[in-house]
């Protein structure tokens, strides 16, 4: 890794909008019309949360969604460089994969395209860049990332098939035109501390896996002698010291392909899903006044759930993308009286 990460990228503006990536880079876009990406600040000085929604991405149909969720002192440091690198290092390694099969491929070979192949390059480039994209927090100069890091939930459009990488404890689900009318699919399962084999790694490495007096239910990772950090994750990007004791940047992959009766993808931070579930979340989605909106539509509703549902807590950050499989005015759900 020769290169090292710079803290001084672009800032989006936050609030409604949507950044695209083409062959000249990062750029910041209103135009997107099958999606969006809205943010919004909660109660911290600083919106640590991070989206990025790119359409034409490895492919004319590609798209790359991606949130990211930042915590820790320069947890906002984290996931704006996050959403500005990991997809030019993700398309990076596919391109790198792609060019040393066509030097390496002989004449005899006859696979080289076929969709399983193409999906797992993507599998392979996806675990590749999230490892580099970690290396790169790491290379960082004049900024502290010891206690500071950033989850990653990102789904990847090519062809018919869905990728989803899983980092940490942000949500991805996907909308589907079901018997009852619109109806959601979890894609991702939330990598905490307290799920066994999460626990298991962290004390293997010495960490210390617990639940506070005042949070039963819901352990944390802890160094092994201090008080310190209290993840609620158990993988994310960053966290360099806690990299020693069990936290690890490898994301969980899973692959989907797309049917006719799937809608939509939303991604979402856990500022949503603490106040929302993923069948309000999908119906919010589809009764959006347009595609532009959706994203918006769920954060405001969000926003709305804290101030019913969690009074006295300052509100999280929220922060949601949402891109539609299909045009909305196209399908009419299936409903059952």
């Amino acid at each position: 890794m020769g290169s090292k990460l710079s803290t001084g990228s672009v800032i989006i503006p936050e609030g409604l909008g949507s950044v695209v990536y083409d062959q000249k880079g990062m750029i910041h876009n209103h135009q997107i019309k099958s999606g969006s990406v809205h943010s919004l600040r909660g109660g911290k000085p600083v919106n640590q949360d991070s989206a990025v929604l790119c359409q034409g991405y490895g492919s004319e149909e590609g798209v790359f969604c991606g949130v990211f969720d930042g915590h820790g002192k320069k947890g906002h440091l984290v996931s704006k460089a996050i959403r500005t690198r990991l997809p030019l290092l993700l398309l990076d390694q596919k391109n790198k994969s792609v060019s040393d099969q066509v030097k390496n491929r002989n004449e005899s070979d006859e696979s080289g395209s076929s969709p399983n192949k193409q999906l797992n390059e993507w599998k392979q480039a996806c675990f590749n860049a999230f490892e580099e994209m970690d290396e790169e927090i790491k290379m960082v100069e004049k900024v502290d990332y010891s206690f500071s890091g950033s989850t990653a939930v990102v789904v990847l459009k090519q062809g018919d098939d869905l990728l989803i990488a899983n980092l940490g404890d942000s949500r991805a689900i996907l909308g589907i035109n079901g018997e009852n009318g619109v109806t959601a699919v979890q894609l991702t399962t939330e990598l905490k501390p307290g799920i066994p084999e999460e626990a298991k790694r962290i004390r293997r490495f010495n960490g210390r896996v617990f639940a506070r007096r005042n949070e039963a239910g819901f352990p944390r990772a802890w160094l092994p002698d201090s008080q310190s950090p209290g993840m609620a994750m158990s993988r994310s990007f960053g966290d360099l010291v806690m990299k020693h004791y069990g936290i690890i940047s490898t994301p969980v992959i899973t692959d989907h392909h797309i049917t006719s009766n799937d809608l939509f993808i939303l991604l979402a931070t856990d500022g949503v899903w603490d106040v929302l579930s993923n069948e309000e979340v999908a119906l919010i989605v589809w009764g959006a006044e347009n595609e532009k909106m959706a994203a918006k539509s769920v954060v405001d509703a969000a926003v709305q759930a804290w101030k019913i549902k969690i009074p006295c807590d300052k509100r999280d950050d929220c922060t949601a993308v949402c891109y539609f499989l299909q045009k909305k005015t196209k399908i009419q759900p299936h409903i059952t009286s």
